[in-house]
């Protein structure tokens, strides 16, 4: 379970990407429910730094904490910030023991210093990952990917999708409940879709006559259950199915089928959590259809059976 975070900075840090780490481990909400961490900012030595913005950083710890946290985590900093060996050798004792390590945005070329990007699959923004890969060959870029996790390492796209990887792993160790609530107190999407291509090209047409999704996105949500198709979708919103299949993807980044492919995996995650039905009965009240379609999917994009997830979540709330 995840109990402590250690985050890493040094000079140039970047105040959002460090406020995004802060929000989400170094927010005392236990009032409300919600789990509590040892939230550390350490240097190298203990002593201030300063951010990208001008202002002094001053950290609460040194590299000690770093030993024994669970998450040790990695904002972004300008490029050509010199990295102390000692942050390098304690991230690879880090990645040595297991514990989590997570960074965002261009915090990733600090981990690749550290030699613990080799052979893994890994992310950061889209305007750095070609550089990424020059600079760590060995590292498995995927340029498209809001966040990357490769076993208990988490790599996040630029700046908002350090969120994205923080309530992912809020999710991995609480449980979507709690993810879930804590995007809402955030307000922020509990889950986005598609990649960092919609992000890259204007995700939303400019012409004035282009009626948005948000209505059919809305009726969608409300009808996971039932089958759908792209003709049907189409005529509600009022377009031709072509027009509309590209509409959709300039909007959302994604296709018609794997947006609610998406979101059927997601309402499965919550059935699987938090009732008794069957992996069957989940199939069906998630829009599957049946369980051998339920596994195709789920597995594809969670990574583990229906079976084996539910396993692991009771595991984790009676723990």
């Amino acid at each position: 379970m995840l109990r402590s975070v250690a985050v890493i900075v040094m000079d140039q840090v970047a105040a959002f990407e460090l406020g995004v780490l802060a929000e989400v481990f170094g927010t005392d909400r236990t009032a409300d429910g919600f789990p509590s961490y040892r939230f550390d900012v350490c240097t190298a030595d203990g002593d201030p730094v300063r951010s990208r913005s001008g202002f002094l950083l001053t950290p609460n710890a040194d590299l000690t904490v770093v030993e024994d946290a669970d998450l040790v985590a990695v904002p972004a900093h300008a490029d050509g910030t010199p990295i102390p060996e000692p942050v390098l050798a304690a991230l690879r004792r880090a990645a040595d023991r297991g514990a989590w390590l997570l960074s965002v945005c261009a915090g990733a070329f600090v981990l690749g210093e550290a030699g613990v990007l080799d052979g893994r699959a890994c992310t950061t923004h889209w305007r750095y990952t070609d550089e990424l890969q020059r600079r760590f060959p060995a590292a498995q870029v995927q340029c498209d990917s809001l966040y990357v996790q490769d076993g208990r390492l988490l790599t996040s796209a630029g700046t908002a999708a350090g969120i994205d990887a923080c309530l992912h792993l809020v999710r991995q160790e609480h449980g979507s409940a709690v993810a879930t609530r804590l995007a809402r107190r955030m307000v922020v999407p509990p889950h986005r879709d598609g990649g960092q291509s919609q992000y890259v090209e204007a995700p939303i047409p400019e012409a004035p006559e282009a009626p948005t999704l948000e209505p059919v996105l809305e009726w969608l949500m409300g009808h996971l259950r039932r089958p759908v198709t792209v003709d049907e979708l189409a005529a509600r919103a009022g377009m031709a199915p072509r027009t509309f299949a590209r509409r959709f993807r300039a909007e959302t980044g994604t296709t018609p089928h794997d947006w609610l492919t998406n979101q059927r995996v997601l309402l499965a995650r919550h059935l699987l959590e938090d009732t008794t039905l069957s992996v069957e009965g989940v199939a069906e009240q998630a829009g599957f259809g049946d369980a051998a379609a339920l596994r195709h999917h789920f597995t594809r994009r969670v990574g583990t059976t229906p079976l084996a997830y539910r396993t692991t979540f009771r595991e984790r709330t009676t723990a």
